[in-house]
C-alpha cells in the first residue's frame, strides 16, 4: 500500500505527482527546485536555489517523521556541473556519515528554469 506525504513547508506538487510517498518502510521524495513554499515562486540564484531545495526536502522528510539522515539515495539534477562543489557543501550541513547513495546528472534544463532539482529516498526501517 502506498501513502501520500503532504506538507506546507515544501512547494506544493505542480502536476501529476505527489510531494512525498511512502511505500512500507521507503519514502520516496519528490524531486524539488528552488521553489519557496510560502510563494510558489523560484529564489533567486544558485545558492539561494540549493539551500532552498535542501530545506524542502527537510520538510518533506519531516513530513514523513523522518530527517535526511534516513535518506539512502539522492538524484541531483544540475543545468550546471560547475555547482557540485557547492550542492556537496549544503548536503553535508543536512546529511552526515554513513552518506545515501548518489548520482549528479548534468542536464539541458529543469522546470520552471530552475538550476539545480535534486529527489531522494528514504528508509524509515
Amino acid at each position: 500500500m502506498k501513502t501520500a506525504i503532504r506538507t506546507a513547508d515544501a512547494p506544493e506538487a505542480i502536476g501529476t505527482y505527489s510531494q512525498a510517498i511512502r511505500a512500507g518502510d521507503t519514502v520516496y521524495l519528490s524531486g524539488q527546485i528552488g521553489f519557496d513554499p510560502s510563494t510558489m515562486q523560484m529564489v533567486e540564484g544558485i545558492e539561494a536555489q540549493i539551500q532552498r531545495v535542501f530545506r524542502n526536502l527537510a520538510a518533506l522528510a519531516d513530513a514523513a517523521g523522518l530527517d535526511l539522515g534516513c535518506a539512502v539515495r539522492m538524484t541531483v539534477y544540475l543545468t550546471d556541473l560547475a555547482h557540485f562543489a557547492r550542492v556537496n557543501e549544503v548536503m553535508a550541513q543536512y546529511v552526515k556519515e554513513p552518506y545515501p547513495a548518489r548520482a549528479a546528472v548534468g542536464v539541458a534544463s529543469l522546470p520552471r528554469g530552475a538550476l539545480v532539482e535534486i529527489d531522494a529516498i528514504l528508509y524509515a526501517g
